[in-house]
């Protein structure tokens, strides 16, 4: 296991500014982002001109909840290319959100901007125990996806020496940690789950390998999913975040000695809290729906990005002054109310997890009979349950979710290897309902 991040290695510049020298770094930052959207992206100028506000009127950090918000939506309008503030030949690498409805948000970097990236994403893996000299495994998906190139940039900016496996492959995979003894892997959880029961199929005990940390990304993941990866590979799993929209992955990051939420790296990215109803500003330690403004993007800065993400803002700890944002509880678009009761499948997973005899790997399914909405929780066998032990999961995870969440849900407990893995973001949720209804309850 790394040790504690301790000595001038430890930590950049800015991670040792003072709470005051913090806040002013950010309001000049964010006063020179806001003008610079205003100034070269059309969609933002007539944003603030229906809201009454110019970037003159942002004289404390405060009054930037006086400008209007940014939502996917207005991305997509604007696609492909115009919410770009630089000309294209300045641009230098165009991404694309990893979304699975209607069009992708389409992102862009000019050169400050990827070595910016390298920076944040360098400093999270250095908060997470990488250092100069290790190998890191990069088992995201490349491409038009942030979190692959994302990562392996910054990995090289620290020091260290990359393993680009992207995903896929998987009993490739396993062969490639064996060989190449990384220390530290940047996967998705439920990707780190399938390569957990490949090294067990192959009859490698997991925690033999040299992995020492787990850098986990680009979807939600509980406790309870944290300690069953940490018990059954004996290393530490910390959590990485960001979005393609904001940045890419490297936007906050979970450090390997404290792992109580994710640090944000506040002199790039500023956050806010807001109900997600009425879009109020909550303070510090409320929930609800994170929103980010981008500090120093050049290509295409984001002011007030709602990003449906749910968790609160805490005071900074092992690096302060940043604030930290607790794990994600769950999305305010992924949302079921289902008979009246509000349910996100963060909470089914929970219950998943602490069943015996079931794998992580599970799918909720909406259905509609007759005028009721029906919701199926489909979860995978382990490849050793017995016949009896899925029967008396079934009831578990049922009993669990009536208990716990207080509504009734079918359980179907289905072979190994039988719902749709996926190297990026998982689809938990599977509407089979009528269009014309399915709107209406979720």
């Amino acid at each position: 296991m790394p040790e504690a991040a301790t000595g001038s290695e430890a930590f950049d510049e800015a991670e040792r500014l003072s709470a005051d020298a913090l806040h002013a770094l950010q309001l000049t930052r964010l006063r020179a982002s806001l003008q610079h959207a205003h100034d070269h992206v059309p969609f933002y100028r007539e944003a603030f001109d229906r809201a009454g506000v110019h970037p003159q009127d942002c004289r404390s950090l405060g009054d930037l909840a006086r400008f209007p918000f940014t939502v996917k939506d207005d991305l997509r309008a604007q696609y492909p290319f115009g919410m770009f503030a630089v000309p294209k030949e300045k641009v230098r690498r165009i991404h694309a959100s990893s979304g699975t409805t209607g069009r992708p948000t389409i992102v862009g970097y000019t050169e400050r901007d990827l070595s910016h990236w390298a920076d944040v994403v360098a400093r999270s893996l250095r908060a997470a125990g990488a250092r100069p000299g290790h190998t890191v495994h990069i088992a995201y998906g490349y491409g038009l996806f942030t979190g692959g190139l994302g990562a392996h940039y910054g990995a090289e900016r620290l020091g260290c020496t990359v393993v680009p496996a992207s995903g896929g492959m998987t009993s490739r995979q396993v062969q490639i940690i064996q060989d190449l003894r990384p220390e530290i892997i940047m996967v998705t959880p439920s990707y780190m789950l399938t390569l957990l029961d490949e090294f067990e199929r192959q009859g490698i005990d997991p925690r033999t390998t040299s992995l020492e940390v787990g850098v986990f990304g680009a979807e939600p993941w509980t406790q309870e999913m944290r300690r069953e990866i940490e018990e059954r590979f004996a290393i530490d799993a910390v959590d990485i975040y960001g979005l393609s929209e904001v940045m890419g992955p490297g936007v906050a990051q979970e450090c390997v000695e404290t792992k109580d939420g994710l640090h944000i790296w506040e002199d790039h990215f500023y956050p806010e809290v807001v109900d997600p109803i009425t879009g109020e500003v909550l303070p510090d330690g409320a929930h609800g729906e994170l929103v980010f403004t981008s500090l120093t993007k050049e290509a295409m800065p984001v002011i007030r990005y709602r990003t449906r993400d749910l968790t609160r803002l805490l005071p900074g700890s092992a690096r302060a002054p940043f604030r930290r944002m607790e794990k994600i509880t769950g999305r305010s678009d992924d949302m079921i109310i289902l008979r009246g009761v509000n349910l996100f499948p963060a909470q089914v997973e929970e219950i998943v997890l602490r069943t015996p005899g079931v794998a992580p790997h599970f799918q909720l399914k909406l259905t509609r009979e007759g005028r009721m909405d029906r919701l199926t929780v489909r979860a995978e066998a382990r490849p050793d349950a017995p016949p009896e032990v899925r029967t008396v999961a079934a009831g578990l995870i049922a009993r669990g979710v009536k208990e716990g969440i207080g509504v009734s849900v079918a359980v179907e407990i289905v072979d190994p290897e039988t719902l749709e893995r996926s190297v990026g973001k998982i689809k938990r949720i599977v509407d089979a309902r009528p269009r014309d209804r399915a709107a209406d309850t979720s």
